[in-house]
């Protein structure tokens, strides 16, 4: 297969170092799953990698700013030889084996097809309304949740803001990104891997830059950054650049190397906003020392845990605001359920984890320097499938939530999600096609709310702009870094060598105290039986109006933020 060639995509500068014949690697024989080996601080470099090789390992590449190196070897028993040895600190897997992961993408974000595909009821309304904006902005009730219409009138965001949009990948074609996206910065972190990703579409299983075979980085660029040019949709900071570091598989798995090295790379290059609407594959919950765990496991979860939260030290101290969404486990982050979804891929089979919040965390957002965000639909009421509590939240955005408005006409409807940018290419490959050979929208694309934006003169369907709802957390995370962009934007200054940005810290004061106080529903126990949810949805919002965890600190706010101060 492709990626057991070891085809691996470069990373610019110091942050990768690929090895070639000579390094003092070629005798050790290493083997098909590839590790992430974290060295400890100030190890010798030399001692780390016999250390590697002594336990079976082929070094295949290093990223020395943060200390790991990715490493090929034997499929069991390469963790625990090769932790403790002297300069290492531990290691995990980060490609998978044996069985094969559990389906993605997400069907809480693709509720509405999920529904459209059983032949339930969902209303359809896909005729553009008419925008003073840009001709699908008055669909975007997100916009005007976070009040991102007046902010743009004062602030649309500087293009010398640059924010990286850590997932997988960004449909470039799309004439609402192309006009903001940045060739020169952007770069794919990742190798497809057939058996989780399909058939590789490009030579060496290396996808180029600027493009997206999940979708679901294209959806998240559009809420960031869409143009406002006169075509589609218009994003929350619709002035900035938009820098893709992939590190999603086109499956919708992210795994520890390649978010890593994306991290550090984002601080390396100077972006000032990163957006992570995601967790890092294969736990839901890192834990120190789980004892429904394997002692190898154990020792995997504690390297995932530093080394994360080593990237995320780096990219906040290299002046990158870190944006992550709380995720869609529809559970108090402070008081976690058991957790029956990990390990999501691997030669073991998912299992009940008893999780001890003490000990385990849920990666990036419950790391160092992160701002958590909660999903909202449109009534502003918390969305039945948001993790929420007042030990991670920071602030809370528009999400989408399908169920929304029980009792009313509007409950069940493509327009209680958030509509962002997609790729064609996606839309033409699901199970059933959204979008047909042709370029056209098909009928089962006009029930999911599928739009099509063409530029005048424009007759080539993959030069027109496509159109899809999607709810999530992961929708929520984007609106923020959008607000976070602007207030860059707005208060950022030139320092040293002629860059441009703002102290990660300042942006995170603004954004917190301009965000809109909102108070906890009444019953504070919200249920969502109506929407036809088990009592496991049931959510206590906890806490007074000024920080409470539903909607943390409030919800963001782009007008305020930029006019406030």
């Amino acid at each position: 297969m492709c990626a057991a060639t070891g085809a691996i995509a470069l990373v610019a500068g110091a942050l990768a170092v690929p090895v070639t014949a000579g390094a003092g690697t070629t005798a050790v024989a290493g083997g098909t799953t590839e590790y992430t080996v974290l060295l400890q601080a100030g190890a010798d470099h030399a001692q780390a990698l016999a250390a590697v090789q002594a336990a079976g390992g082929k070094l295949v590449k290093e990223n020395t700013n943060l200390g790991t190196m990715t490493v090929q070897a034997a499929a069991s028993g390469f963790v625990t030889r090769v932790s403790g040895s002297s300069g290492i600190q531990g290691a995990a897997r980060t490609r998978p084996i044996g069985q094969l992961p559990q389906a993605r993408p997400s069907t809480v974000e693709q509720e509405h097809l999920s529904a459209v595909a059983k032949g339930k009821s969902v209303t359809a309304k896909t005729a553009a309304a008419k925008s003073t904006a840009d001709p699908l902005d008055a669909q975007l009730w997100g916009l005007k949740m976070i009040r991102a219409d007046l902010a743009h009138a004062k602030h649309p965001g500087k293009k010398v803001v640059k924010v990286g949009i850590l997932d997988s990948g960004i449909d470039a074609r799309n004439p609402d990104l192309a006009p903001n996206f940045d060739w020169n910065l952007s770069r794919n972190f990742v190798t497809d891997i057939p058996e989780i990703d399909g058939p590789c579409e490009f030579r060496g299983c290396v996808d180029p830059v600027g493009w997206d075979d999940s979708g679901h980085g294209t959806h998240v660029a559009g809420t960031v950054g869409a143009a406002l040019n006169g075509i589609g949709v218009s994003g929350v900071a619709p002035g900035v650049s938009l820098v893709e570091i992939r590190g999603g598989q086109d499956g919708g798995f992210l795994f520890l190397g390649p978010v890593t090295d994306a991290l550090t790379y984002a601080g390396d290059v100077g972006l000032d906003v990163v957006n992570m609407s995601f967790y890092v594959d294969p736990w839901l919950y890192n834990c120190t020392a789980n004892p429904a765990d394997s002692p190898e496991a154990q020792a995997e979860q504690r390297t995932i845990i530093a080394t994360m939260s080593r990237a995320l030290d780096y990219a906040h101290n290299k002046g990158v605001s870190l944006v992550g969404s709380l995720g869609n486990n529809h559970e108090d982050l402070g008081k976690p359920r058991t957790d029956i979804s990990s390990p999501d891929f691997g030669d073991v089979a998912p299992y009940p984890r008893p999780i001890d919040n003490a000990t385990c965390i849920d990666l990036p957002v419950e790391g160092p320097h992160v701002i958590g965000v909660s999903a909202l639909g449109p009534s502003s009421k918390k969305a039945d499938y948001s993790n929420y509590g007042t030990e991670q939240i920071d602030v809370a955005a528009p999400g989408g939530w399908f169920r929304d408005y029980f009792g009313t006409p509007q409950y069940r409807t493509n327009e209680n999600l958030i509509l962002s940018t997609y790729p064609v290419n996606v839309l033409q490959n699901a199970a059933t096609p959204l979008v047909d050979a042709a370029g056209e929208i098909t009928a089962a694309g006009v029930a999911g709310g599928v739009q099509k934006q063409c530029p005048a003169g424009v007759t080539d369907y993959t030069k027109c702009g496509y159109y899809n709802w999607l709810q999530g957390t992961s929708m929520a995370s984007p609106h923020v870094t959008g607000v976070v962009a602007l207030i860059v934007s707005e208060y950022g200054k030139k320092g040293s060598h002629d860059s441009f940005g703002l102290a990660p810290d300042k942006a995170r004061k603004i954004l917190l105290d301009s965000a809109q106080r909102r108070a906890c529903p009444t019953p504070r126990l919200q249920t969502y039986t109506n929407e036809g949810r088990p009592a496991e949805f049931d959510a206590l919002c906890e806490g007074p109006r000024s920080f409470n965890g539903f909607y943390g600190y409030g919800i963001a706010d782009a007008y305020a933020a930029v006019t406030r101060y």
